[in-house]
């Protein structure tokens, strides 16, 4: 049994617990204040040797830095560019705040005051509270210390922007001021697809005369690399072209990269060039419509799909949305109008039952 011992120090007396660990080394704890305090620190030694969750307490004093990069190292199912960015999470935020701090010192509240004040987004706080956590169940499954103790945490909220959805009209000057990148403009605003699946798009993937594009790689830049993976949700799919878009693309015979750049590599996004004039920006200002990016024209397929009628299951598989659920979370403004022909719907049918 553990024996708490008072003992003399030149800012009065204190307690110590000594007391033998499952393996049957004698050890001791010092410094308590109370004999009380000695005393529950003593009970819970020995309740939690007789329920086998007894971890010495110098394997919670690992810091979070000894661990932190030996856990990002084993997540083999991330995406490369999801690596990156986690990577750079890790070295940005969590590595500088809690690099030195031990594993068993880690917790909620503190946890949370540091995300409250970070002043970083959303999906910035959730990395690093992503990183803490998975820190930490290791932490557990290693059996340095008994419990995660951060959990779930308050994360920012998040705000949303207002979408921007340009029109046919828009999306023909915008496609016109381009020239030969053109095409670009119009495959974004009519498919939906996100920009590394259209720049990782090669001649067979699209098909002009079945009216479809294989979605079946995803060419996203990370750091100064461009990588070849897989699309976003890892799930190929086929995407409708319009008529007229089918016709644009029956010139892409080739079987290399689809819409290379001029050294003939995977074409960047864009918001990535460092010119601030770049063709996208060039084409924007004289073409007159707002500032757009190329998720916005994401954006504007998915409203035009939705302004032609087109089913919210069919918007979804266009946009590989993992769930129509998903689909109307992120755009439920679009959908306003089917409201209004729930409500005629139901004012059709009442009538009709009351004649």
């Amino acid at each position: 049994m553990a024996q708490v011992i008072a003992y003399e120090t030149s800012g009065g007396r204190r307690y110590m617990v000594r007391y033998r660990k499952p393996d049957g080394k004698q050890t001791k704890k010092r410094g308590f204040t109370t004999k009380r305090e000695a005393g529950d620190f003593a009970s819970t030694v020995e309740v939690s040797k007789l329920q086998g969750t007894f971890i010495p307490e110098a394997l919670g004093r690992a810091k979070v830095g000894d661990l932190g990069l030996a856990w990002i190292r084993r997540q083999s199912d991330w995406k490369e560019s999801y690596d990156y960015t986690m990577r750079s999470t890790w070295w940005t935020h969590v590595e500088p705040r809690w690099g030195q701090t031990a594993i068993a010192d880690v917790n909620r509240v503190d946890v949370e005051d540091w995300v409250s004040g970070m002043g970083r987004s959303r999906s910035v706080a959730s990395r690093c509270v992503t990183i803490l956590n998975g820190i930490l169940d290791d932490a557990v499954a290693k059996r340095l210390i008994v419990a995660n103790n951060v959990g779930k945490v308050a994360l920012p909220r998040k705000d949303q922007k207002p979408r921007l959805y340009l029109s046919h009209e828009q999306v023909a000057a915008f496609a016109g001021a381009a020239g030969d990148l053109g095409v670009i403009v119009n495959v974004l605003a009519y498919t939906g697809l996100r920009w590394g699946e259209l720049a990782g798009l090669h001649g067979p993937d699209i098909d002009p005369v079945g009216r479809r594009i294989s979605v079946n790689r995803n060419a996203v830049q990370v750091g100064s690399r461009v990588v070849l993976g897989t699309p976003k949700t890892h799930e190929l799919r086929n995407v409708p072209l319009p008529k007229f878009l089918a016709d644009e693309l029956k010139g892409i015979k080739w079987p290399g990269i689809a819409f290379p750049d001029a050294k003939g590599n995977y074409r960047r996004s864009p918001r990535a060039s460092t010119s601030k004039r770049s063709w996208w920006r060039t084409a924007v200002l004289e073409a007159g419509i707002p500032e757009v990016t190329p998720h916005d024209l994401r954006h504007t397929a998915a409203s035009l799909a939705v302004q032609s009628g087109a089913h919210v299951k069919a918007v979804q598989r266009m946009l590989g949305h993992k769930s129509a659920a998903m689909t109307l979370d992120v755009y439920s403004d679009l959908f306003d109008s089917d409201l209004d022909l729930v409500a005629d719907a139901m004012e059709a049918a009442r009538l009709s039952a009351l004649k």
